[in-house]
């Protein structure tokens, strides 16, 4: 079975077509998916201007990262969930889509950057409140590109063809 016939089946299956051909279904996915970007992007959007020494410099890193730690998760699940579940509906359309495929590009290097960051930034809050590293802006500093990145391909898939 090659790809194609394989996202051909998926969008055969019953979810599939509920989500896609239903009245209100789509679109009530869609709006959960948009306000639990607003939860994890607000939360990750905090997080990085503290890191940059941009905003809360009243707050220590610590202060930001460590309660925010939880929201960030759950809004990164709960993206991600309706995120699979709106591309469930339409498999054969983000397949040809270039938008798709360089949010895919995206969200590989996000996990990449996670890895690369994790220790030395993301579990070092305490360490950060002495002294901002110029690791951790930079850290910050790609977060934002990468995740406003994933944002703006997420918006063009709708207009490819």
């Amino acid at each position: 079975m090659n790809t194609v016939s394989t996202l051909e089946w998926v969008e055969r299956t019953n979810l599939s077509t509920a989500i896609r051909e239903g009245a209100l279904l789509y679109p009530i996915i869609g709006g959960f998916h948009v306000l639990a970007i607003a939860l994890f992007g607000g939360m990750l959007v905090m997080t990085d201007l503290r890191l940059l020494g941009w905003a809360m410099q009243r707050r220590t890193v610590s202060e930001i990262l460590e309660p925010f730690r939880m929201w960030k998760r759950a809004g990164f699940v709960l993206v991600a969930s309706s995120g699979l579940l709106l591309a469930w509906a339409e498999p054969l359309k983000l397949y040809r889509s270039t938008s798709f495929w360089v949010k895919v590009a995206l969200l590989a290097s996000v996990g990449v950057h996670a890895l690369v960051f994790r220790n030395g930034v993301y579990q070092n809050a305490k360490a950060l409140d002495a002294r901002l590293t110029p690791r951790a802006k930079l850290a910050a500093a790609l977060s934002l590109i990468l995740w406003a990145g994933l944002v703006v391909t997420g918006r063009l898939i709708a207009f490819d063809a």
